[in-house]
C-alpha cells in the first residue's frame, strides 16, 4: 500500500479577501481540491490567513486599523466567520475541518512544540483538513511581527510535509519586482537561496497582509533546510494544488539539496519555535568552518554582537556581509559573549568573568541549524 503524503497550503489575505469580502467561491475551489488530492493520496493541511481581514469591514473599519486593540477585535470577529466558510465549504465535498490557532508560546518551549507536533499530525491521520492560523486575537507579538510564511514552515515541519504550496497574489519568485522593473525575470526553480536571492525579494506591496516576498523566501530557506520542497505560485491559477501533487510545474519551486542528512526535531525547533533574541556576527573562518565541517561556534570566531539575549536564547548567526548563516542557542548572555569575542578559550579560561564559557562553546553544533 503507497504511503500517503502530506502537503502544506498557506493562503495570504490578499488572495482570500476582496474588497473587504471573504471570497467563498476561492474556498469553494480549494475543497474541491482537497477532495481530489484525498482521493490521489494526498492529505492537505491549510495555514490561512485573513482573520483580520475579514473582521475589520464588520467592525465598520475601511481599512486595516493600526492600533492592537482593535486589529485582535477584528481578528476575533473575523476568525468565525473564517472558520465556518471552511466548515461549510469542507463538508459539502465530504471532508471535515479542524481549528488550531498557534503562537510562538505555543512552539518557543520544545515539550508545547511535540504537543503541537502530535496534536496536527493526529488530525492528519484521522482525514482532518487543520485549518491553522496565528491566534491574533491574543499574541500581540503575532500581530506586530507575525507572519504565516513562517508559521506554514513550521506547520510543514510539524507534520513532515512532503510539499509546501504558498498561494500569493504573485505567480512566483522574480529576479526583481515586477511591479516597478519591467526587465525582472521569473524563476521557475530555485535550488540554493543565496543572498542574491533573497535581495531580488520585495516588501509586502498589498494592505490586508502583513507578509512580503521576503519572508516567504526565508520560509523557503528553513524548508530546504528541512528537506521539504516548496513552491510559491498564484492563488488564480487553476486547480495548483493538483497540478503541484501530480507534478506539473507551477510557480516558482524550491528545491533542497540532495544527499540532505536528517535534521533533528530539536534543530527544527530551533530554525522555527521561536524568534531570534540577537545575533552574533563570525568571521570567513568561523562561517567557513560552521557551514562546511558543521562545527560549533567560538568565541574566538565571532566579531560582533547584536541584541539583548541571555544563555538559552535563540540567536542569528551572520557572516560579515550581514547573511545568516545559522541559527542557535547561546551558552552565554549577551554580555558574556561581548566580552569573549575574539579570545581563544585558553584566554577565556584564564578570565573569571567569562567563566561561563571556559569549558564549551558560543554555541555548540547540537544547538546549531545550519541552513541550506
Amino acid at each position: 500500500m503507497t504511503a500517503r503524503k502530506t502537503m502544506v497550503v498557506k493562503i495570504g489575505s490578499s488572495t482570500l479577501v476582496e474588497d473587504g469580502e471573504l471570497r467563498r467561491d476561492f474556498i469553494s475551489a480549494l475543497a474541491s481540491q482537497a477532495r481530489d488530492l484525498c482521493e490521489a493520496g494526498w492529505n492537505l493541511v491549510v495555514v490561512s490567513s485573513g482573520a483580520i481581514a475579514c473582521g475589520a469591514p464588520l467592525l465598520g473599519f475601511e481599512r486595516r486599523p493600526a492600533d492592537m486593540p482593535s486589529l485582535q477585535a477584528c481578528a476575533s470577529v473575523g476568525q468565525c466567520v473564517l472558520s465556518a466558510a471552511y466548515d461549510e465549504e469542507f463538508r459539502a465535498v465530504g471532508l471535515l475541518t479542524s481549528l488550531v490557532l498557534l503562537t510562538r508560546g505555543d512552539t518557543a518551549r520544545r515539550t508545547s512544540y511535540l504537543h503541537a507536533r502530535d496534536a496536527l499530525t493526529r488530525l492528519v491521520d484521522l482525514g482532518v483538513v487543520p485549518i491553522v492560523n496565528e491566534n491574533d486575537t491574543t499574541a500581540v507579538d503575532e500581530i506586530k511581527f507575525g507572519d504565516n510564511d513562517t508559521l506554514a514552515a513550521l506547520v510543514s515541519c510539524l507534520v513532515s510535509a512532503d510539499l509546501c504550496v504558498t498561494l500569493s497574489d504573485i505567480d512566483g519568485l522574480y529576479t526583481a519586482n515586477p511591479s516597478l522593473d519591467p526587465n525582472a525575470e521569473f524563476i521557475p526553480r530555485v535550488d540554493k537561496i543565496d543572498a542574491a536571492i533573497i535581495g531580488s525579494a520585495g516588501d509586502s506591496t498589498t494592505t490586508v497582509g502583513t507578509g512580503g516576498m521576503i519572508t516567504k523566501i526565508r520560509s523557503c530557506r528553513i524548508l530546504m533546510t528541512a528537506g521539504i520542497e516548496s513552491v510559491i505560485c498564484s492563488g488564480a491559477e487553476e486547480l495548483p494544488l493538483v497540478r503541484l501533487a501530480s507534478g506539473e510545474q507551477v510557480g516558482t519551486r524550491f528545491v533542497p539539496p540532495a544527499g540532505r542528512l536528517e535534521i533533528a526535531p530539536r534543530k527544527l525547533w530551533i530554525a522555527l519555535g521561536d524568534s531570534a533574541h540577537g545575533s552574533v556576527t563570525v568571521d570567513a573562518g568561523a562561517a567557513d568552518a560552521l557551514v562546511k565541517r558543521g562545527s560549533s561556534l567560538l568565541p574566538v570566531g565571532i566579531s560582533s554582537v547584536e541584541g539583548s539575549f541571555a544563555a538559552g536564547d535563540v540567536l542569528d548567526v551572520r557572516d560579515a556581509s550581514g547573511f545568516v548563516l545559522a541559527r542557535g542557542i547561546a551558552e552565554a548572555g549577551r554580555d558574556v559573549l561581548e566580552l569573549a569575542a575574539g579570545r581563544r578559550q585558553e584566554d577565556i579560561a584564564g578570565n573569571h568573568l567569562l567563566a561561563a564559557l571556559a569549558n564549551k562553546p558560543a554555541i555548540h553544533r547540537d544547538n546549531l541549524i545550519v541552513f541550506a
